[in-house]
């Protein structure tokens, strides 16, 4: 099977080779997980950033182009959400199996193009201190004080990860941007501000705070998280399937590609949740 056909089979959610009647499905091995990985990832951050320079220094903002804009900006922001699930994986060694510097190199990549002043090495730190204690006061990415409040626990996550150290280099790039580079302020604004804010906030609703919300029901187990109940396409769009929480939980070694695959072979879709996530949100 070619490198191509392996990864249209691996963004189904589909093992490369149907598994014999009667048996288990076969498991990731760890290099055409590394292959497909690699591959995403290039695809992902080369999108990025050719919408991102695309946008930033070459859109002009006339007549007919007003029409572009939007999808650009859509574009941008779900490719931006790509850009830290790639990095996710390479903080989890599953994006190049058994290359810690591949990994790491490709990690601070994403990290950098998604927000030049986070910390990649702060990111790894905090996102293991999550998966160890997730859902408590331990938990970096947890509001323990207001476990169902959207606004006040995203305010909190977001002043966990950007503080001024954080401000003062993105301060940097930005002024690079606007007084060397001479970009238009709007299309800073545009094409990389405006993305950077909506894939923030989809991050965080999608693969944080409705995964690990608090809500009536109890949690399956110890890691604290529920899985969104979404088809494979709304998952895609949604978080890169990241909203298949629990499963990414049980098994953090599975790239995001595979969650698809792995939740159909260990956890079969559940009705009655399947309106879970809609219930009333608590914004407070």
């Amino acid at each position: 099977m070619s490198l191509h056909d392996q990864t249209l089979a691996a963004l189904r959610g589909r093992p490369a080779k149907a598994a014999a009647p009667g048996t288990a499905a076969p498991r990731l091995d760890a290099a055409r997980q590394t292959r497909v990985g690699l591959m995403l990832a290039v695809g992902v951050i080369g999108g990025w950033l050719g919408l991102h320079l695309f946008g930033v220094f070459l859109y002009q903002p006339s007549g007919r182009s007003w029409l572009l804009a939007p999808l650009l900006i859509a574009a941008q922001s779900w490719l931006g959400v790509g850009l830290f699930i790639v990095a996710h994986d390479a903080i989890h060694a599953s994006l190049a199996v058994g290359r810690p510097k591949v990994n790491a190199a490709v990690g601070r990549l994403a990290v950098t193009l998604y927000n030049p002043g986070l910390s990649y090495g702060v990111l790894e730190r905090s996102h293991h201190a999550h998966h160890r204690a997730p859902g408590t006061a331990d938990d970096p990415d947890f509001h323990p004080g207001r476990p169902r409040a959207l606004l006040a626990w995203f305010m909190r996550f977001f002043t966990t990860y950007f503080g001024w150290p954080e401000f003062a280099r993105l301060t940097a790039v930005l002024l690079t941007y606007l007084l060397v580079f001479r970009v238009h302020p709007l299309n800073m604004a545009l094409f990389w501000g405006l993305p950077a804010i909506a894939s923030a906030l989809q991050l965080f609703y999608f693969g944080t705070w409705l995964p690990h919300r608090h809500m009536d029901g109890a949690f399956a187990d110890r890691h604290r998280a529920r899985s969104l109940e979404f088809g494979w396409l709304a998952s895609l769009l949604a978080c890169y399937h990241f909203g298949y929480h629990l499963e990414h939980h049980q098994a953090p070694g599975t790239p995001w590609w595979a969650l698809p695959g792995y939740r159909r072979r260990h956890r079969p879709p559940q009705g009655p949740a399947r309106a879970g996530w809609r219930k009333r949100v608590a914004v407070g």
